[in-house]
């Protein structure tokens, strides 16, 4: 282990998702979480032995949000650090925009409080992490880009 990362403790890596839909009156929603009572974020988890990033996003998807998605393209990745039981954590999150296939918010497990389609104006005010609205900015860029390719 490099002395940088004995300073820093561990690194941990993630990897989550921006699912959107268009409902019939041409509004696009994106999925947010509730992990807690105040704070809304995008659904994302860890990566489990054996599994791509992709897996995982989707997996991790499945299980905050309830829902069946496809993903589209890669969003990129946030790296952010905190500290837990006295030590420095980097943590790398892994993102993908994923097209909404089925499922239900009701479905989602007992991680997050709640899950929500919410219009994306409002998804971008409610998000707590300003790191994580700058994945939903690049998210509503590629989804403009997917629906005009789509016709």
């Amino acid at each position: 282990m490099s002395s940088e990362a004995a300073q820093e403790g561990r690194s941990l890596h993630s990897a989550g998702g921006v699912v959107y839909r268009r409902r019939d009156d041409g509004t696009i929603e994106v999925c947010l979480i509730q992990p807690r009572r105040d704070r809304w974020a995008l659904p994302k988890g860890m990566i489990e032995h054996g599994e791509t990033s992709e897996q995982a996003a989707l997996r991790e998807v499945r299980e905050e949000t309830g829902l069946r998605a496809a993903i589209t393209t890669p969003l990129g990745s946030l790296t952010y650090y905190f500290f837990a039981g006295g030590k420095r954590v980097r943590k790398t999150v892994d993102f993908y925009l994923m097209r909404f296939l089925d499922g239900s918010t009701d479905d989602h497990d007992d991680e997050v409080l709640s899950a929500a389609w919410l219009a994306l104006v409002d998804a971008e005010r409610l998000l707590a992490y300003p790191n994580e609205r700058r994945v939903l900015a690049d998210a509503r860029a590629q989804i403009g880009l997917e629906l005009r390719q789509a016709g």
